[in-house]
Parts: structure tokens; sequence; C-alpha cells
């Protein structure tokens, strides 16, 4: 389900134990330049951005309990497809009604977006997702901070 007035994008995340050696990791490795780096009130970083040339991609840390595993535990690859779109509830009950999973509910999250995960029927995860606010990431981090 697409719409003609919404910029549609496609950006991996990737799953990893320790996001701040992959932050450094990639800054020397392939230059990648920091954009963002969030953390919750456990202190897991939730939410880190990188980008290389005009390509963006963001990191979270493996958390067991949320269903995010890192390769380097499971010896497989794993990533977020993180796709933009003009109603994300639309698109999970598409995915739905052909065969995915809702893993996560499509929400208002608080850090300005409506987002949510589905697992497609080949087992990718998929992050649905719209702005519905702007924020600045001193914002955002006094969200998570609680």
């Amino acid at each position: 389900m697409t719409d003609s007035n919404v910029n549609i994008s496609l950006e991996p995340r990737l799953i990893i134990e320790d996001v701040d050696a992959a932050l450094d990791f990639y800054s020397v490795t392939i230059g990648a330049n920091r954009l963002q780096r969030f953390m919750d009130q456990n202190g897991r970083v939730v939410h880190a951005a990188m980008q290389i040339g005009e390509s963006v991609f963001t990191m979270a840390q493996a958390v067991a309990d949320w269903g995010l595993t890192s390769p380097v535990k499971d010896m497989g690859a794993s990533v977020l497809l993180h796709l933009t779109v003009s109603n994300p509830d639309e698109t999970a009950q598409a995915m739905v009604k052909l065969g995915g999973e809702v893993v996560i509910e499509i929400d208002d999250r608080p850090y300005g977006r409506r987002e949510g995960r589905v697992r497609d029927p080949f087992g990718h995860a998929w992050i649905l997702s719209k702005t519905i606010e702007s924020l600045t990431d001193e914002q955002i981090q006094a969200r998570f901070a609680g």
C-alpha cells in the first residue's frame, strides 16, 4: 500500500550486542558518521543512526525479551527493515491478511512516530512507521529517560 504523497523509504536496522563498539568500528572502517544515539532508562541503546554517503543505517542493542538477537549470538543475520508508509495500521493489516504476524502492535511511540512491527511469512521483521510529531533529539532522549 503506497501513497504518492508520502516519501517512501527503507532503512536497515542492525541488531548488535555492543552498539557503542559498532559505532566506533563503522566510523573507523567505512567512514560512517554518527547521526543519533538514544538510550532507554535501563541504559540500553534503543536507536543509533549512522550515515555513509547518502545512505543511512541504524542499530539497536540486542534484547532477547524483545525478540532482538544479534548474529553473533544466533549465527544468523539480524536486521529490522524500517518502512515509512502513510498508514502503518493499514499496511500491517494487509501484511497479516497475507500471512504476516504482528510482533509489536502499531501504536504512537514517545519518539514521535506511529509504528509497530510485523514479521512477514518469510521470517523478515518489518517496522511499519509514520512520523506523527517532530521532536528534537533532546526531547526524544528526555522521553526515553522517563
